[in-house]
């Protein structure tokens, strides 16, 4: 049965609308946090996650966008929906529901100034996040437990790659995602012996003499192996 009463339409009970983004990236062996000096009362001048409130002429996903383009110059980013925040106390400034949305990305050193000039965000180590406002804390510690999950089952490391990549620089991206060190030896063995990668006639000759051969993801292997369970744990 719907709802039928017209107070719940009224302005007696006002509820505003965020968008917020958990922007993970990941630079060498460490996984970042993107965060954002908040411009408004309450807590202005703290760190918070990006966002902005929702306007009645777009959607939530339109929000979360405007806010990463407007805050930080990122545009078009893909993010995924995380889930929604909605305590009855959960902003001191009023009664707000946060739709959280959280993205991975590949960091390079040009990527790293990420201010536009009119505002100040910055990326920090996952380990130096300082304190957030409100409960930005628990949006960034779910977003990590969602990453670290999906990095179990699906190819995310791959897909922050370039299209060929060496097996060091695929261990580094799988090492920043679970915050640890993986036995180098077990995670080649498994890899290849997978049939997950191709081995390209080629070298990456970019950080030693010798070099480092090129391999490519096999999307056709992984779609045979998740269908059987299988799973990135190293």
């Amino acid at each position: 049965m719907g709802y039928t009463d017209s107070r719940y339409y009224s302005t007696e009970t006002p509820v505003l609308l965020v968008a917020n983004n958990i922007i993970l990236g990941i630079r060498e062996n460490n996984l970042k946090l993107l965060i954002f000096k908040r411009e408004i009362e309450p807590c202005a001048g703290e760190w918070s996650l990006v966002g902005a409130f929702v306007r009645p002429n777009e959607s939530v996903a339109e929000a979360s966008q405007r806010a990463l383009k407007e805050k930080t110059s990122l545009i078009d980013l893909y993010v995924e929906q995380l889930y929604s925040f909605g305590k009855i106390d959960r902003d001191s400034g009023g009664r707000v529901v946060s739709v959280a949305y959280w993205s991975l990305i590949s960091l390079e050193e040009d990527d790293m100034e990420i201010g536009n000039g009119d505002h100040e965000a910055k990326w920090v180590s996952i380990d130096e996040v300082p304190d957030l406002v409100f409960d930005h804390s628990k949006m960034v510690q779910m977003a990590v437990n969602r990453l670290r999950e999906r990095a179990r089952f699906k190819p995310i490391g791959f897909e922050i790659l370039p299209k060929e990549f060496t097996l060091p620089q695929l261990l580094k991206v799988y090492e920043a995602i679970f915050d640890r060190e993986i036995d180098d030896r077990n995670f080649r063995k498994k890899l290849l012996n997978s049939g997950l990668l191709t081995k390209l006639p080629k070298k990456d000759k970019s950080t030693s003499k010798k070099g480092s051969y090129l391999y490519q993801f096999n999307e056709g292997v992984y779609k045979k192996l998740h269908q059987e369970g299988y799973s990135f744990d190293f």
